[in-house]
């Protein structure tokens, strides 16, 4: 079966088609091109004569018999032979006038025709034997298609007859208020204008959707068909545009003979006449068949069309053949348009009553906003979910998810980060019918967690959005023919199936939510308008703030260089005039004095030990980093040069269980790193006696702190870590020995030291970017300072980029 026909139809139908009689073919049915048959009925006939010049290019078969001449006098000779040149001018003027105000183009929007009588001369019919036709006209590109009707007993066409007629149907219209009144008065008019023995106004389920009988009158003895709905297969996409774009189609007789058109195919074409505007075009005989087979033996469609596109139909049958004058079809099909646009105004008040009803809750939910933050609006109570009548909503903004309403489907994090990157930013996306736009059959989808119905909106390409989701909801359906079967063989070989109330099936519609309305796009669309300016104003501001943030630390920097720096000179200048005290007045002072003195000197020189480590400090905030892809086992190496010793003398082993990765940092800087750690390491070693000192550093994925439970490995990176089976670190007091000068120990206890060690660290850290955190599992606070056994310390940095594999020749 050809691609366009089966996207078309549905799986289901595609396989009741193989399941039957290989006499029909649906597909056919489906390709047919509707307008391009090649015949007109035989109640009237065609001529189509170029623009220009008026010479005749296309007739139907049967001139002779309709309008007296044979289809060889009139082929290639001007039609004003037939007409007169004063009738041709009138047909142009009148084919003129409605194309000025529709379109020319036969295949493009609603198409446009008039209607005037012409007389053609001899063969008797009038009171000097003249013959009276009701002729409609239609620019078909470079030619004018004239179809010659004759005219009927009731006479010429008479604006009197035709208004009043219409003024009765437009009044009672004017009354209806919804969608249904509005068809149940359209369905008694029509059928009080035309004489049908049923009526039914029909609406389509969707552009390609099945449709539902909304509104019937009927004959007494017909079976009701209120309330059935016929599977989309009764009316193929081609001739769904055709609806479109004629307002009116009448079948005279379902058993009358084609006629056919003389040339066959047109030379500058090669295929038949185009007769998407004709009114005598011939009809498919697949159409015909069902008409039959429905004991239709006359009908009527009238289009219902909103915003171009159609939105249903009026179908008329009749138990006999019926020929509808001009003047009846013209009232029709202005009733027709008049209906349209009355159900486009119903729809709209409604649609414009629920805005005002959703804006008003819209209003509430950001009423109950306690800040400016889009989070508010994920918070329960917050009615996020109930604004737009929906089972969930979530908030997607970066790594964090946020949700409201119902626990969040198993398959929706997915879906929506795909969509979002298809969808146009700041567009709503929406389908009731999920499952079905992703291919998934109901129970698929059901089983794997995907929800029936979803409207999102992207922030930007990143993966941001806001979204609301609706669970399945099952509808059941009475339908005239069995919908997962099409097409049977009837009887008597009759190949579509006949429908009515004795085919009547009850099915249940999966896969489906409640349809998103217009209104609920445009109250998503302005709420999300709202959340943009929210998150736009938070980014500015945030930036701001980092802005200040980074300016102040520069200043703090700096100060921090100037004030270590400056303050260096007076401290040596007060450790040198106490040391030439002692030098020149030593023996004398007495001993309290130059006990002084000398605490004087070593307060200064330990204050000058602080000086250097804070311009040390503040240099690592001002100093840009070189980084560059290394070889962490060879700057551990180099670390060891001035570690080792260290290590040595407090007899601890180092231990390297595994080869360490590849990342990118500055070398000096994670030499410095690697530097403290081991010294720390080997100051809080295990206190002698209590077994072997050792020292691991090794490379680990890990996920860090904070980030457990956002998934599976995509969260893990590889974190250096290095551990000892020392005193440990109570968890109380781990955040307090990253901060600048803060010691667990006195200052002459574990080696010294000025307790700026791991402050470097983690400054060095963290402007590579990464994250330092520390484990002491087993310290417990009511040691002295350190339970055991042992604190790892662990540090990440940036993973470089894998080569590209080497390529041979």
């Amino acid at each position: 079966m050809p691609e366009d026909v089966q996207g078309w139809l549905t799986p289901r139908a595609v396989a009741a088609e193989a399941g039957v009689s290989q006499e029909f073919d649906l597909s056919q049915c489906v390709r047919e091109p509707i307008h391009l048959l090649g015949g007109v009925q035989s109640y009237g006939a065609l001529i189509a004569a170029r623009w220009d010049d008026a010479v005749v290019d296309t007739v139907s078969r049967n001139v002779a018999e309709v309008v007296g001449r044979a289809a060889g006098e009139v082929l290639g000779r001007p039609v004003t032979e037939l007409i007169g040149d004063e009738q041709w001018a009138r047909a142009r003027e009148s084919a003129q006038a409605v194309t000025d105000s529709g379109t020319a183009a036969p295949q493009e929007g609603p198409a446009s025709s008039g209607v005037l009588p012409l007389t053609l001369g001899g063969g008797g019919g009038g009171e000097d034997g003249a013959r009276l036709f009701d002729v409609t006209v239609h620019r078909n590109g470079d030619l004018l298609v004239l179809e010659f009707e004759p005219r009927s007993d009731d006479g010429p066409f008479v604006f009197q007859h035709f208004y009043p007629r219409v003024r009765r149907a437009l009044q009672k219209l004017q009354g209806a208020r919804d969608v249904t009144e509005c068809c149940e008065a359209a369905v008694r008019e029509i059928r009080t204008l035309t004489g049908y023995d049923r009526v039914v106004a029909y609406r389509f389920d969707g552009r390609d959707g099945p449709g539902q009988v909304i509104a019937e009158t009927r004959s007494e003895g017909r079976e009701p068909w209120l309330g059935l709905w016929f599977p989309a297969t009764d009316i193929p996409p081609q001739a769904r545009r055709l609806y479109a774009r004629n307002w009116i189609r009448v079948i005279g007789d379902v058993d009358d003979r084609t006629v056919g058109l003389e040339p066959a195919l047109r030379a500058d074409t090669g295929e038949p006449l185009d007769l998407s505007a004709s009114v005598l075009r011939t009809v498919s005989g697949y159409h015909l068949e069902y008409l039959r087979n429905i004991q239709v033996a006359s009908s009527m469609s009238v289009s219902l069309l909103h915003e171009g596109e159609l939105w249903g139909l009026i179908a008329c049958h009749g138990d006999e053949p019926r020929r509808l004058s001009p003047e009846v079809r013209a009232a029709c099909e202005f009733f027709g348009i008049a209906l349209s646009l009355q159900l486009a105004a119903v729809a709209g008040r409604e649609e414009a009553d629920e805005l005002a009803r959703s804006r008003g809750a819209l209003a509430a939910v950001l009423a109950r906003l306690t800040s400016w933050a889009p989070d508010d609006l994920m918070r329960p109570g917050s009615g996020l979910a109930e604004l737009l009548d929906a089972d969930g909503a979530v908030l997607l903004r970066g790594t964090e998810m946020l949700t409201a309403g119902a626990p969040l489907p198993e398959a929706l994090p997915g879906l929506l980060a795909r969509l979002a990157q298809d969808g146009p930013v700041g567009e709503v996306w929406s389908s009731d019918r999920l499952p079905e736009a992703l291919g998934l059959e109901p129970e698929e989808a059901e089983a794997e967690g995907v929800p029936a119905g979803l409207l999102l909106l992207p922030f930007n390409r990143d993966g941001d959005l806001l979204a609301w989701w609706r669970r399945e909801r099952p509808a059941p359906r009475e339908w005239a023919a069995d919908p997962s079967r099409p097409v049977r063989t009837g009887p008597g070989g009759e190949r579509l199936t006949p429908r009515g109330s004795a085919a009547v099936y009850r099915a249940t519609v999966r896969g489906r939510s409640a349809p998103w309305s217009p209104a609920q796009r445009v109250v998503a669309g302005e709420l999300w308008r709202e959340v943009s300016g929210l998150l736009t104003r938070q980014l500015v501001a945030l930036e701001a703030r980092n802005t200040e943030l980074a300016r102040t630390n520069e200043d703090l920097d700096s100060f921090a260089h100037a004030a270590a720096h400056d303050l260096k000179e007076p401290l040596r200048g007060i450790s040198n005039a106490a040391a030439f005290i002692v030098e020149d007045a030593g023996t004398a002072l007495d001993t309290t004095s130059l006990r002084r003195l000398t605490t004087v000197r070593r307060l200064a020189e330990r204050m000058d030990g602080l000086l250097d480590s804070l311009l040390h400090f503040s240099r690592l905030g001002q100093v840009g980093l070189e980084r560059e892809a290394l070889s962490v086992d060879e700057v551990l190496d180099d670390a060891l040069v001035v570690a080792g010793g260290r290590l040595a003398e407090q007899g601890v082993t180092l231990l390297r269980p595994a080869a360490l990765p590849r990342l990118r940092a500055d070398r000096e800087r994670l030499r410095e790193v690697l530097e403290n750690l081991l010294v720390n390491a080997a100051k809080y070693a295990a206190d002698e006696g209590a077994g072997e000192r050792r020292v691991w550093v090794e490379a680990v994925r890990v996920t860090p702190p904070g980030q457990e439970g956002r998934g599976a490995d995509g969260d893990a990176v590889t974190a250096l870590v290095v551990r000892d089976n020392g005193i440990g670190i109570p968890a109380g007091q781990q955040a307090d020995v990253l901060q600048l000068f803060r010691r667990l120990h006195r200052r002459d206890e574990r080696g010294g030291g000025s307790g700026v060690g791991l402050a470097v660290v983690k400054r060095i850290v963290e402007r590579h970017g990464g994250r330092l955190w520390l484990e002491s599992p087993a310290a417990a606070p009511e040691a002295d300072c350190g339970g055991g056994p042992g604190t790892a310390v662990w540090f990440t940095l940036e993973e470089p980029p894998e080569e590209p594999p080497e390529v041979r020749p």
